[in-house]
């Protein structure tokens, strides 16, 4: 089946069994809360708040279950971008959670072998980042054990959850895809079929994996940091190395023995930056986050917080923006320790007058990039916490499991994420030994001009930093409250190199949710947009998560995006 045929077949099925357009409640509470994009995943985050647990506690907890319940689009052995805020110091630290190529890896490796692509399978792998980072984040700003936060994604893996139909649409979709492994068969086409919907779905090889980290740890005795370093170590170094290793040895793959023991997640710093006197966070630019300050800084210079909300010119205006930040995104994002990215120059008030002034504000710029294939990029969860003390967590797991194989007998598959690098070693993103992809999962954090601190973020490939921007606009100009700047409509543009392999454009596409009008997607087409309706809150639009704690107050808001099956708790 041809990608456009999948996304448009999936959109549909998601839809029609999600309910449409229906909302969620505005959560609010006073001492903790969690928004997250599965429900048990929430579910796992409280308990820990509630047993005294802190934000990166709940929020490893969370991150966790989410490579159980979304095993399609979140891998325990996947990538897990993070930022932490501490109440204490005001400071915010990311820790990056994405892996490397290996050492092995010639740049010019797939444009001598795979004809200038980078195949599915064993050779897109980089080193898995996520256990890493969890434990690094439990290790420098957390209270608990591994074990700890680790009993309800085990609980959950060995016992099974309900199938939902989400989910089960896309595991359908790409049946083809997964049945090419047996391993993956195994997991996620039991009996030959993929679940459906109220099925009990079980993953015990990825139980035993994760309680062979416990058993680690708990074997170690020691301090926590002690436990928590054995725990890390049996997975890069005890038998879930060796399995990972093994397979790809005998099935022609490039990771080594030193590529994981070598693996640290770097904890730095994140790209700050102040918007009309707020200030937002986004990690560096090895992921495409600081693209979302781009977007702000453009929509600040053409004034758009003058236009209707969602308004023709509205709608207009912040596509071009988009579409001109992607364009440097494409031209100067990179892995900061091998690329020299103008990141000063890119977010200063200077460029972002020069890329409006660039922009006409009655008409769609003339596509750059060379057409290609509708794809379908299904990657990422998402998952804020903020605690009792008001330190947060933004969090963006992911990894698929259709595009690489299963680790026979672990239930996992290292991290696929090398489908974001370009098999042109000469491009700022193209494969290099020891370079990271550039990263579509973005997680953000603003600090507001009155104190409020606000983690955010969602899934959807090129579609996250899109989907972000409007709903932090739709606070921020239009005053909407946290669940109503989720639930309005939204647009996308897809006129920009993919960030997935084969990295196709689709020139002129101008994507919007149908309510927000048909005079509205008119107009645009006559601007020279190609406007295609979305159906209502479709789950292509992004499912945006993300929490507002007022500490002046103590009061918590939590929203949850409809589009997907996120979810927010507080107390």
């Amino acid at each position: 089946m041809a990608a456009d045929s999948v996304g448009n077949a999936l959109t549909q099925r998601v839809v029609s069994s999600s309910g449409g357009g229906l909302t969620r409640p505005l959560i609010s509470g006073t001492r903790h809360a969690v928004s997250a994009g599965h429900p048990l995943a929430s579910q796992a985050a409280f308990r820990i708040l509630e047993a005294g647990g802190n934000a990166v506690d709940a929020g490893a907890a969370a991150g966790m279950v989410l490579a159980v319940v979304q095993s399609d689009v979140v891998n325990f052995a996947g990538v897990a971008p993070m930022l932490v805020y501490s109440a204490k110091t005001g400071s915010v630290h990311e820790i990056a959670g994405l892996g490397y190529w290996p050492r092995a890896i010639p740049p010019d490796y797939f444009t001598k072998h795979h004809n200038g692509e980078v195949p599915h399978g064993l050779l897109r792998t980089v080193i898995p980042a996520a256990p890493d980072a969890w434990i690094t984040a439990l290790s420098e700003f957390g209270t608990m054990t591994f074990s700890e936060v680790s009993e309800e994604a085990i609980r959950i893996a060995r016992e099974g959850f309900v199938m939902y139909p989400m989910m089960s649409n896309i595991i359908s979709a790409f049946a083809a895809e997964y049945a090419r492994w047996p391993s993956n068969t195994e997991i996620y086409l039991p009996n030959g079929h993929p679940p459906k919907p109220g099925d009990l779905f079980v993953q015990r090889d990825l139980a035993k994996t994760i309680q062979y980290m416990v058993d680690e740890e708990k074997a170690a005795g020691g301090t926590r940091i002690q436990g928590l370093q054995a725990a890390r170590d049996a997975f890069y170094k005890g038998d879930i190395a060796k399995a990972i290793l093994k397979y790809h040895r005998e099935n022609g793959g490039l990771l080594t023995a030193a590529d994981l023991e070598g693996y640290r997640t770097p904890i730095g710093d994140p790209v700050c930056a102040a918007f009309e006197g707020h200030k937002l966070y986004t990690p560096q630019p090895w992921c495409q986050g600081p693209a979302l300050i781009e977007i702000l800084r453009i929509a600040q210079e053409l004034q758009l917080s003058a236009h209707p909300h969602n308004s023709v010119a509205y709608v207009h205006c912040l596509i071009e923006a988009i579409k001109a930040a992607f364009d440097d995104r494409h031209r100067y994002f990179g892995d900061p320790s091998h690329v020299q990215v103008p990141l000063s120059e890119l977010l200063s008030t200077t460029h972002a007058r020069k890329r409006a002034d660039a922009i006409d504000t009655t008409r769609a710029t003339a596509p750059k990039y060379a057409a290609g294939a509708d794809s379908v990029a299904l990657d990422t969860s998402y998952v804020c916490v903020v605690d009792r003390h008001g330190n947060s967590i933004s969090a963006t797991p992911s990894d698929v499991s259709m595009d690489t194989p299963v680790i026979p007998g672990t239930g996992i598959c290292p991290s696929s994420r090398g489908s974001q690098s370009w098999a042109d070693p000469t491009h700022v993103s193209g494969v290099a030994p020891g370079k990271r992809p550039r990263l579509t999962p973005s997680p953000a954090l603003a600090i507001f001009d009155d104190g409020r601190v606000m983690p955010f973020g969602t899934p959807g490939g090129d579609v996250q930093l899109q989907a972000m921007a409007q709903v932090f606009l739709n606070i921020t100009a239009f005053g909407m409250n946290p669940q109503e700047a989720v639930d309005a409509p939204r647009f996308a543009t897809y006129d920009f190199p993919d960030s997935f392999e084969p990295h196709a454009s689709l020139p002129g596409r101008l994507t919007a949710e149908s309510d927000i009008g048909e005079e509205t997607t008119s107009a645009l087409k006559s601007m020279g947009h190609d406007a295609v309706p979305w159906p209502v809150h479709t789950w292509r639009a992004g499912a945006v998560c993300l929490i507002q704690h007022d500490p002046r107050r103590g009061v918590c808001l939590a929203a949850a995006d409809p589009r997907r099956p996120s979810y927010a708790m507080a107390r």
